[in-house]
């Protein structure tokens, strides 16, 4: 059976499907969203009547104490795309080599090529083990992996950026699922660059807010480079509410350090194989990804087909959502294998 027939999710980067009644696992979204978010969305109509002011303190400040750095750190950007974009803009030039992870999202080499670059890519559990990283014009980390959901250990992690810091090679990380984690941010350390989504973790992917945190001439590349009024006023408004819900974040956490041992536990009882996961993604290998397919679908469910990462031929992967959401999928993947 073709693949394409049977998909039950559009092949962008991170999953999601424009059938709504469709539970989504494909999405690395949040199902819930902070109360008050609506009340906020709708205050913020009024500042669209007029450009915000260019320098975004408040969101600025916001973005720091969420990640733990500096407010002079960050730099505004419209989701982790565009913040990779303009991360890459300054660090590569053409027919420089860029390390990236493998398996990874697609854009992370489509990019680097859009600079010029060549993209090499490095099995994802082999880059801390980059000997020589100033054979790259930057090296790429997704902390924690998508697709695997799998994070590098942060001691081992700092100990690589400082080998990058001596080897003057930026390291870009993208952090778009650390909200899910407890892990500490790579936001703040000298010589990397560190790419965050604000909307992952509180269930508005479109909402396309995010930022880069970086330091010295690395942080001055960056607000060089940025666009001005980068970010919406209600783009400002509401991210700015959303970086301060520490409550809503905690309980996020909770339910994700709950659900994925649950989820992944069952998945290896039923006979599948998945990755280790220390976020709110999970991989896992399948006899047959299109009969997953075929059983979720019919159940009005929605998972990502993996096999649209490279070096990934029979693999599915899923996000943690509700307790009552994740008992439907398994009662599905049961059916399928």
């Amino acid at each position: 059976m073709d693949s394409s027939s049977v998909s039950n999710v559009d092949p962008v980067t991170h999953g999601g499907t424009a059938d709504y009644s469709l539970v989504d696992f494909s999405l690395g979204s949040n199902p819930e969203r902070p109360s008050g978010l609506t009340s906020v969305y709708e205050s913020a109509l009024s500042t669209s009547r007029r450009y915000a002011l260019d320098d975004y303190s408040e969101f600025r400040v916001a973005a720091a104490d969420f990640v733990g750095c500096d407010p002079a750190h960050v730099v505004p950007a419209a989701g982790v795309l565009e913040g990779l974009r303009l991360a890459i803009g300054v660090t590569v030039s053409p027919g420089e080599s860029v390390a990236i992870p493998e398996p990874c999202c697609g854009e992370y080499a489509r990019e680097v090529r859009l600079q010029g670059g060549e993209p090499r890519h490095v099995p994802y559990d082999e880059m801390l083990d980059i000997v020589d990283p100033d054979e790259h014009a930057a090296v790429i980390l997704s902390y924690p992996n998508n697709p695997t959901g799998e994070a590098y250990p942060s001691n081992e992690l700092r100990e690589f950026a400082e080998a990058c810091r001596r080897a003057n090679t930026p390291l870009l990380v993208d952090e778009s699922y650390l909200g899910f984690t407890r892990l500490p941010s790579t936001a703040g350390l000298d010589g990397v660059i560190t790419l965050r989504s604000v909307t992952n973790v509180f269930g508005v992917p479109s909402l396309r807010a995010g930022f880069a945190a970086a330091t010295g001439e690395l942080r001055n590349k960056l607000d060089r480079a940025r666009c001005t009024w980068v970010l919406s006023a209600p783009a400002v408004d509401v991210a700015t509410f959303c970086l301060q819900q520490t409550a809503f974040v905690a309980e996020t956490r909770d339910r994700i350090e709950t659900e994925r041992p649950r989820v992944v536990d069952e998945l290896r009882r039923l006979g599948y194989d998945p990755y280790p996961s220390d976020s709110s993604l999970v991989l896992f290998e399948a006899p047959d990804v299109d009969t997953v397919l075929h059983e979720t679908r019919k159940r009005d469910l929605a998972v990502r087909d993996a096999r649209y990462y490279r070096s990934l031929d029979s693999h599915v992967r899923i996000s943690v959502r509700r307790p009552c959401e994740n008992d439907r999928l398994l009662d599905a993947l049961a059916e399928a294998i």
